[in-house]
């Protein structure tokens, strides 16, 4: 399994001024199903999601889909103090990244765009079922059988979504041979630049 790469670490309270919009949040988590996902994909990433800054109101957004849950938002600092309520941060390492056209690309009009497009899926399901087909394609791969791509649906995979919310401006991951997106597909990508790790504090 890959390791988490060296990249800057970066303190909450100064990585916050540094994000932007559209960036990536990646996250390299030790759950159960965390270490499931970056076991099948050979991959220290675990889960992708964007970010989406609400400057009028002093927020940093976390938009994303996950299982049990579906599509939803959620403050940055939530994954850094008190993820699900816990009291603690997120159980594992986080990552910003950047692709290097979405500032030349996406106007404040396509921004618009995508945060609707975003926002709209609120609440949709997470695609459990499409969990259970990756992992049946997965091993299908290791035995040599050539996957076959996956049809998109009105549920998402954390992947999927922020891959569509992207494809909404016109920017489009280069997917791996898995025959779906992955979050380890996203830093795969040359045009996604790993910027620094979040850190709750420097020690």
């Amino acid at each position: 399994m890959a390791r988490f790469p060296r990249i800057r670490k970066n303190p909450y309270d100064s990585a916050r001024s540094e994000i932007r919009s559209g960036d990536i949040l990646l996250a390299s988590g030790n759950y159960m199903f965390s270490k499931l996902i970056r076991k099948a994909t050979d991959s220290c990433w675990s889960h992708v999601a964007f970010v989406m800054r609400l400057d009028e109101i002093d927020r940093v957004m976390v938009l994303e889909s996950i299982e049990g849950k579906g599509v939803r938002t959620l403050p940055l600092s939530e994954y850094v103090s008190n993820f699900e309520g816990s009291g603690e941060g997120y159980n594992g390492r986080l990552a910003i990244a950047r692709h290097s056209d979405f500032e030349a690309k996406v106007t404040a009009k396509k921004m618009k765009s995508l945060a609707q497009f975003a926002v709209d899926r609120f609440a949709y399901p997470y695609d459990e079922e499409e969990i259970a087909r990756i992992t049946a394609r997965i091993v299908g791969a290791k035995l040599g059988f050539k996957p076959r791509e996956m049809k998109r649906n009105e549920e998402y995979i954390c992947s999927e979504y922020v891959y569509e919310c992207y494809r909404k401006v016109g920017i489009r991951i280069r997917q791996g041979n898995s025959g779906f997106i992955a979050p380890g597909d996203f830093p795969a990508d040359s045009r996604v630049r790993l910027q620094f790790e979040i850190v709750a504090s420097l020690p």
